[in-house]
């Protein structure tokens, strides 16, 4: 069996460039150094600082990553915060708004109450009475209670009964 035929056998040098050229290397070495003897020893001297440098290197990249992941956690906490800030500006409009609306409707029902006391006093106990506290509540607080339907219908309830009552002769 031939080193051709055996695909276990190293390159001849003229087969391989790379392997030529380091065999070139180290044949200027080792006759630098004086033999082979010396350039196995100045080798051997070599791989602890090859291994430390290695070493420095690893290190490096895994606090390289260790940067990278910190940031990426930061970019995304950032985002997240900005989302957060965004929601809670939009939630604050709403609330806002909520309120306004509550404050407008509320002064609009106690003007027509005063407003229609007069002729309709009855109409003006709706509007003064469980109607205005459950809207505001409603607009205000943006909840609704199932005591808050109850006392708006006993209150409607009893102001279409009192209207419908006979009003007594107005004395002269």
């Amino acid at each position: 069996m031939t080193t051709d035929e055996d695909s276990s056998a190293l390159p001849l040098p003229q087969d391989d460039p790379v392997v030529a050229a380091g065999l070139d290397i180290a044949m200027k070495w080792g006759a630098a150094l004086g033999g082979p003897e010396k350039l196995k020893i100045a080798l051997e001297a070599l791989e602890p600082q090859l291994k430390r440098e290695h070493q420095i290197r690893l290190r490096q990249l895994d606090m390289q990553r260790d940067a990278t992941v910190r940031a990426e956690e930061n970019a995304k906490a950032a985002a997240d915060g900005m989302l957060r800030l965004e929601r809670e500006k939009r939630l604050h409009a709403l609330r806002m708004t909520g309120l306004y609306l509550s404050a407008v409707i509320s002064v609009a029902m106690l003007v027509v109450g005063v407003y229609v006391a007069k002729d309709m006093w009855w109409l003006s106990l709706f509007l003064w009475g469980p109607s205005l506290v459950a809207m505001g509540k409603l607009y205000a607080l943006r909840r609704s209670d199932p005591d808050d339907m109850k006392a708006l219908s006993l209150g409607t309830r009893t102001a279409t009964n009192a209207a419908q009552q006979p009003l007594p002769p107005s004395v002269p």
